[in-house]
């Protein structure tokens, strides 16, 4: 909307990471500098570490984009949040390695993975893996991250490793039991926050970047935004995207101080909308358009941000409370709160389609929005700028499962989950699914209630999701054929209480042995999940839906167990 009006051909502060924007500070250069080294030498561990927002990723995709050896082939796991078997079978999916019949073997996945640095090494070529997120890696995957460097030749490691994630993988590696594998660690480099003289270039390298000709911000704008920000770049590009679009509101092509500071402040949603807003809201049509005022009162009550201010503040008043029934609607009609299939009526005004209200919800459709709301439907209490999401759910005996997978595969599982939504622009979203009624989706957008039609959300989805169950034990354990332990025999009175007919000769045995295995055969075919005999996360959390208590939240109607 404010690009022609600045004599901009794109957005500049958009928080999407483009290697285009990258500006290279001289911490960012010392960085980048590491994961070179990491990717042209041989042996050991590479640990990249940084505040939320500081720009890693955004240098992961410049190595991976420009600075990668001919001779690289590269292993990259954005989402690590799996299981040591999940995790070798990602890199040989990644690396194009047939995985072996016995996917669910460690060793089978090793023994193949090594073969292939064996052929690789001898045709000269490098095998590298990127690991993005790694505080999110469970100990035991990252004692298969060590065993890993094991693969090496006489005279040198056969995969080099980077580890790319959040100061908490600092304090993850300082644990007594996982010393062997930070003495493997060659190279360090933790990448702060700009100063206040890169913040100001920040500003003008990506303005100069989006084809500004002359200079947008003044020089006390520059000084408040890294203030109000403290130089973490995604913070800066928020703040700035908001001010050029009060600026282009005012129709004043100077940035100033007073604009930053309101533009901080309706990010943190101290002000009303600026007219701005009020002409977006307007041309989209949206009596959705509490989506955005409540999202921002929503981002105040249960999100304080690392540095924006944060305030007590009145829900912002966008149309009379006596026209707005409710936030809920379909991607068609404006519906009350009962009828998904309500007609809509002369003169109401038309509701907001799905890709609008994502628009609208702008930077507020976060992970960090996501993990609140979703703690909130559990019943647990979330704090952003701490521990990471899934760190904090296993301090509440949780644990997160996240995949790709199907629309009838989420209905199985039965619990709420952040999907990872894409626009018509490419930006990801990250929304959570609260419900599922019918044909229509129970959706939260910024911490907002809204309701789409499945089809709708279908549309914008690719399968990817986390979501949160609990496990029998402490941690997440995958049962095959073999295993011992408490899970186990939780597993055979958990089937005998869903049916009679899913006994076994013992219920209190610890072993998974043939006749569990078949018991759970057939409990998968009845329930339509993989029949593999193997009690993996998603058997267990279906096992769980169908014996889960009142508290535990659920996208329908709780399961009823067989007569």
């Amino acid at each position: 909307m404010y690009t022609s009006f600045f004599g901009l051909h794109e957005k500049p502060f958009s928080i999407t990471p483009d290697p285009r924007y990258l500006f290279m500070s001289e911490r960012h250069g010392e960085a980048l500098a590491h994961l070179v080294y990491g990717v042209t030498e041989s042996g050991g561990f590479v640990q990249l570490t940084g505040e939320v927002g500081t720009g890693k990723t955004t240098l992961v995709r410049t190595l991976l984009l420009n600075r990668m050896p001919d001779n690289a082939d590269v292993a990259v796991v954005l989402n690590p949040q799996i299981t040591a078997v999940e995790f070798l079978a990602t890199i040989c999916e990644e690396l194009g390695i047939e995985v072996p019949a016995e996917k669910d073997s460690i060793k089978a996945l090793t023994d193949a993975l090594n073969h292939h640095l064996l052929s690789a090494h001898a045709d000269g070529r490098r095998t590298i893996l990127v690991v993005d997120e790694a505080q999110n890696l469970a100990p035991a995957v990252l004692e298969q991250v060590r065993l890993l460097t094991n693969l090496e030749t006489a005279k040198q490691k056969l995969l080099q490793i980077i580890l790319i994630g959040q100061p908490e993988l600092r304090e993850l590696l300082d644990r007594n039991d996982l010393r062997q594998l930070a003495q493997r660690i060659t190279g360090r480099y933790h990448l702060e926050p700009l100063s206040s003289d890169e913040t100001a270039q920040y500003i003008e390298h990506r303005l100069r970047v989006a084809g500004a000709l002359g200079e947008v911000f003044e020089p006390a704008a520059k000084k408040e935004v890294f203030r109000i920000s403290q130089g973490v770049p995604r913070l800066v590009n928020v703040i700035c995207d908001r001010a050029l679009l009060g600026g282009y509101s005012q129709e004043s092509r100077q940035i100033s101080r007073r604009l930053i500071k309101r533009a901080a402040a309706e990010v943190a949603g101290e002000l009303e909308p600026t007219s701005a807003w009020r002409k977006i809201a307007l041309a989209a049509g949206i009596t959705g358009i509490a989506v955005v005022a409540s999202s921002f009162w929503y981002a105040n009550r249960n999100v304080a941000d690392d540095t924006v201010l944060v305030t007590e503040s009145n829900v912002i008043e966008l149309v009379p409370a006596d026209n707005i029934t409710s936030v809920t609607a379909t991607d068609e009609l404006v519906s009350d709160e009962d009828a998904d299939d309500a007609a809509q009526t002369p003169g109401d005004p038309p509701q907001a389609t799905l890709a609008e209200q994502l628009g609208i919800a702008g930077e507020l459709t976060n992970t960090n929005f996501a993990f609140a709301t979703l703690f909130e439907l559990w019943g647990l209490d979330y704090t952003s700028g701490a521990k990471s999401g899934c760190e904090q759910a296993r301090e509440s005996g949780l644990a997160c499962l996240y995949q790709r997978g199907s629309w009838n595969g989420l209905r199985q599982l039965n619990r709420p989950a952040i999907l990872t939504l894409v626009d018509s622009k490419g930006d990801t979203h990250d929304v959570v699914l609260s419900g599922i009624r019918g044909a229509n989706a129970d959706l939260s957008i910024g911490g907002v209630a809204v309701t789409h039609s499945v089809a709708a959300v279908a549309d914008a989805w690719f399968g990817q999701y986390l979501l949160l169950w609990k496990p029998p034990g402490d941690t997440p354990v995958s049962l095959a054929p073999g295993v011992r332990g408490p899970e186990v025999t939780w597993l055979r009175q958990s089937l005998l209480s869903i049916d009679p007919s899913y006994s076994t000769d013992d219920a209190n045995s610890d072993e998974y042995d043939g006749a569990l295995q078949a018991v759970v055969r057939r409990f998968q075919r009845d329930n339509r999940l993989d029949v593999d005999g193997l009690a993996g996360q998603q058997t267990q959390i279906v096992v769980n839906s169908l014996l889960a208590d009142d508290h535990t939240p659920r996208l329908a109607t709780p399961l009823l167990a067989r007569e």
